[in-house]
């Protein structure tokens, strides 16, 4: 079978440039209007991506000053923009370290139903002790017991999905029958962190259940993705770092005897595009010209472990780091960042423009047929499998990307011009699973 791409357009209020807001042509407000995110969806379906996405944090995130703060609950968006289209995948991040298995397993099914099963769930354990002390700690879990607490979270999710075989629902007004009980079974889940009697007040969604997206890519993030994920989203400077990432998670996918084809693997591009290069590499000076040093780099502290006073703008960054074992947050993001900053001897300020863009995704600007032969080369080279596109600017990077980027990748026979299914795991090339109630019936028939 051909492979093809596939496209998930991250969305984050007026671009991911966090200066992006400032040009005149923006909307400094976008970050709480839902028809901006409606627009920025149909503009994406319009093009045939296979979803879009919608990261979330529960806390409010650094210096309000710095960019637009404040954040729209994710799955409560998701259904305002599945009213405004019919085909596009919808994708929300929700945290298994601040929330309880029952509550957001019966939220991603009520997305899933509501959209005619578009739904997924992109699964993180949050970094940061601010999240914490919004949910009566003092600090944040330890890496190792967030995922730990990741997975059984996992587990009880997919057992209450599972709880109402399909068919359940038979409504047979006849017989004055709507459903049946035989078909509908509490979980029992008794385990370390969590103990959920069930079932789920919901019947079996569309999808069965919602497609899982993971995009941790630390040791522990890649394992609880080879065991669960459908689609990775990642962070790659370069190629080689991607093709080894690429063939690192496939292999252990693999090893638990996964198809590996069943993990589609994402890496971010924040494209800046223009009818020229020269086009391009203007509006990147001019969004780099607008970000405030003195927000970026207490940002930049803030990750680093270090004090402001440590990072002289026209500086590299200190010889004298924390070691990523000693991180208890985004352990990959810190370990991208200087990697980036040690590899290309970055300044501070150099490095504080590098990360403006994308937060330590790929960033690239050129015309369009420069973005496209940049996805293609990764995509032909063992990679990725599709990209997280993350315009730079909203929603004009994203319309540039959508006219005149994805005609070319089209007619290269590298990605659909039509949606060939109704469900997001049809836009992934993935089946719908089987309930497991309903296989060990099966198996035992």
């Amino acid at each position: 079978m051909t492979r093809h791409l596939h496209l998930n357009a991250f969305l984050m209020s007026t671009g991911h440039h966090e200066a992006s807001w400032r040009l005149p042509e923006s909307n400094p407000f976008a970050n709480t209007e839902v028809e901006h995110y409606r627009e920025l969806a149909r503009i994406a379906e319009r093009a045939k991506f296979d979803s879009i996405f919608f990261a979330d944090s529960p806390v409010l995130l650094g210096d309000i000053g710095r960019r637009p703060a404040g954040s729209l609950e994710p799955t409560v968006l998701l259904t305002a923009i599945a009213a405004a289209t019919s085909r596009i995948g919808l994708i929300a991040t929700a945290s298994t370290t601040y929330n309880e298995p029952f509550n957001l397993a019966r939220r991603f099914a009520s997305v899933d139903h509501v959209s005619g099963g578009r739904a997924g769930w992109n699964v993180v354990t949050t970094a940061g002790p601010e999240a914490a002390r919004n949910f009566n700690l003092s600090d944040q879990p330890a890496h190792a017991e967030r995922y730990e607490r990741a997975a059984e979270f996992l587990e009880i999710a997919f057992k209450l999905w599972d709880s109402w075989e399909d068919g359940a629902a038979i409504a047979d007004k006849a017989a004055g029958v709507w459903g049946d009980n035989e078909r509908v079974r509490p979980i029992d889940h008794l385990g370390r962190h969590f103990q959920v009697r069930g079932p789920l007040n919901l019947p079996r969604a569309p999808q069965g259940y919602p497609l899982i997206v993971q995009a941790g890519s630390s040791e522990d993030g890649k394992g609880l993705a080879a065991r669960y994920a459908e689609a990775v989203f990642t962070a790659q400077q370069t190629l080689a770092d991607a093709q080894a990432f690429y063939a690192d998670l496939k292999a252990r996918t693999s090893a638990l005897g996964r198809d590996p084809d069943g993990i589609k693997i994402l890496p971010g591009i924040v494209p800046v595009i223009g009818s020229t290069e020269t086009e391009a590499l203007a509006l990147e000076r001019e969004l780099d010209e607008l970000i405030k040093p003195e927000y970026a780099r207490a940002q930049l502290a803030r990750t680093l472990r270090v004090s402001p006073d440590d990072l002289p703008l026209d500086q590299q960054l200190p010889a004298e780091l924390p070691d990523e074992d000693e991180i208890e947050g985004a352990k990959s993001r810190y370990t991208l960042i200087v990697s980036l900053a040690h590899r290309e001897k970055l300044t501070v300020r150099e490095l504080i423009g590098r990360l403006g863009g994308g937060r330590g995704h790929r960033t690239f600007s050129g015309t369009p047929e420069q973005v496209a032969d940049a996805i293609q080369d990764w995509f032909d080279q063992g990679a990725a499998d599709g990209f997280n596109i993350m315009p730079a600017v909203l929603p004009s990077g994203l319309v540039a990307f959508a006219e005149h980027v994805v005609p070319l990748l089209q007619e290269r026979g590298l990605f659909r011009r039509e949606y060939e299914g109704t469900t997001l795991r049809e836009h992934y090339g993935l089946a719908r699973p089987v309930g497991r109630t309903s296989s060990l019936q099966e198996a035992t028939a």
